[in-house]
């Protein structure tokens, strides 16, 4: 018996893996904006805080 299906598992595995790594990225990208930058968007530091410590895997 043949299992189609492994090149697709792969691939959504490989797209759930690189938009975790996006997120990570991101996260601790903010932490380096400047205070202006962030009152720019209407942020505080304390939204950038609790916005890095989400665990990767949630959005």
């Amino acid at each position: 018996m043949t299992n189609h299906h492994g090149p697709r598992v792969w691939a959504g595995l490989t797209g759930v893996l690189q938009i975790w790594r996006e997120r990570y990225r991101t996260r601790h990208e903010l932490a380096a904006w400047s205070e202006r930058d962030l009152h720019d968007l209407g942020l505080s530091r304390s939204d950038i805080a609790a916005e890095i410590e989400k665990p990767f895997w949630r959005a």
